[in-house]
């Protein structure tokens, strides 16, 4: 279904803000990291689904928020853009992406083959600190989902991945999943999915518990079916409605 484009109200920008020093920045000044920063904050937003598909991202609103020139704002939106995370319009602006079913299902498809490696790897490598972070992970996770916590749970289910990935020590592949994982949380905005909070985080606990008994074929089978239970979830296949049903007056 076509996604309605929504302007960022004023009410909204908590979303991007972030904590500045109490000194006021000049517009036109050059602030070290500004652009990481809104980059950033964007992209958090998003994988926490405070920003929608479609929102317009006005260069001078998040221009004041963050009180950078433009021309940071601008670099920022570029770099979003080459993430995938932003489309650029001519004319129009910037939006936050609406990826398409077939970007979808290959961001997927991209997941499983990555994160299946991953864990082959990782499970002989593994260490008991690590398993032991693992566990703290998962106990922060677990109390998010009991009180509700939206936003943090959504972070911390995504930042899983992460972890495990760096337990690699590999940056190019932590880089690599950052970029999936973010495009992830806008396919599960864009096509409504209903795969649950609690369902995710069981999934993680199974799959510890593999790497703790350094079970890679258990560990892989695990990761298979979370990340095609999350696809599978998704309405990657809408059908066309009959004309005369969505148009016929209703009584």
């Amino acid at each position: 279904m076509p996604q309605k484009r929504q302007q960022i109200q004023p009410q909204s920008t908590d979303s991007l803000r972030e904590a500045r020093p109490g000194a006021a920045v000049s517009a036109g000044d050059a602030v070290p990291g500004a652009t990481q920063r809104i980059v950033e904050a964007i992209t958090t937003a998003i994988v926490e689904r405070r920003l929608m598909p479609g929102t317009k991202l006005a260069e001078q609103k998040i221009a004041d928020i963050f009180e950078v020139s433009r021309t940071l704002v601008r670099q920022a939106l570029n770099q979003l853009s080459r993430d995938h995370l932003v489309t650029l319009e001519p004319a129009r602006g910037a939006f936050v992406a609406t990826p398409s079913i077939e970007e979808a299902r290959q961001v997927f498809q991209v997941r499983l083959m990555l994160e299946s490696a991953m864990l082959r790897q990782l499970c002989a490598c593994i260490t008991e600190p690590q398993i032991a972070s693992l566990r703290a992970h998962l106990q922060q996770e677990r109390e998010a989902v009991a009180r509700v916590d939206v936003p943090g749970r959504t972070r911390l289910l995504a930042d899983f991945h992460m972890v495990l990935a760096r337990m690699l020590g590999n940056e190019v592949l932590a880089d690599l999943l950052t970029d999936l994982l973010s495009r992830s949380s806008l396919i599960s905005l864009m096509y409504q999915s209903s795969h649950s909070a609690q369902h995710s985080q069981d999934d993680h606990v199974r799959l510890v518990d593999a790497l703790e008994k350094r079970d890679a074929r258990a560990a892989v089978r695990l990761m298979e079916q979370h990340i095609a239970s999350v696809e599978r979830n998704l309405r990657l296949d809408p059908k066309s409605p009959d004309l005369a049903d969505v148009l016929r007056p209703l009584n």
